[in-house]
């Protein structure tokens, strides 16, 4: 008698801004995990012509479009910032698009053979509605300055502003609070990283 396959584990792979969160994605696909990028899936929905496109133009106007048929970014979030409500209403539009090709390629990879699937989330702990679609959530952790101090060396950007976008995210202890694995990245080698990522253990329980 044949069993059926053993769903994949699904993974919830977050951490803040300049926490390496990226990099252990990477090294995770490097064991053979399919990461599926949620936040360059909402990019894909509002990008030139993205799916979300024709419903944002009828909610909030074709000045929300630009040239290129994208999401107008600076606009909105202009926009946003002074009109909270009008916030709930993107993300009315786009979090269900969002969540039907995650779900989507979640389903392609594990037809193709992947055992485990992570789910690159950069806010799951502020959404909410990602803790029971994962089995498991990996926390990358660091000290703020370190995540400052690598934006910095990364992006260029101003110290202040930095701090405003750390401000706005989760904070470390939210996280952690969040978390079912820790890999804390903070003046680790690429090498010790890759290590700590593969004594992870991918099989389910």
């Amino acid at each position: 008698m044949s069993h059926p396959p053993t769903p994949a584990l699904r993974i919830g792979l977050t951490g803040g801004i300049g926490s390496g969160k990226s990099t252990v994605g990477k090294l995770l696909a490097e064991r053979g995990a399919a990461v599926i990028d949620a936040d360059a899936i909402a990019r894909s929905v509002t990008a030139p012509h993205g799916l979300a496109m024709p419903q944002i133009a009828q909610v909030f106007g074709a000045e929300f479009i630009d040239p290129q048929g994208a999401l107008d970014r600076d606009r909105m979030r202009a926009h946003v910032f002074a009109h909270p409500s009008a916030k709930k209403q993107l993300e009315a539009i786009v979090h269900p698009l969002v969540a039907h090709e995650t779900q989507a390629q979640a389903q392609h990879a594990e037809s193709a053979g992947h055992t485990t699937l992570v789910f690159d989330v950069p806010l799951l702990v502020e959404s909410g509605r990602w803790r029971t679609q994962v089995d498991v959530v990996l926390v990358v952790d660091c000290l703020v300055e370190t995540q400052i101090q690598r934006v910095i060396a990364r992006n260029g950007l101003p110290r202040d502003t930095i701090e405003t976008i750390i401000a706005a995210q989760a904070s470390r202890a939210q996280r952690l609070a969040a978390a079912d694995w820790v890999i804390f990245n903070d003046q680790l080698s690429l090498d010790e990283l890759r290590a700590q990522v593969f004594a992870l253990s991918l099989n389910r329980a």
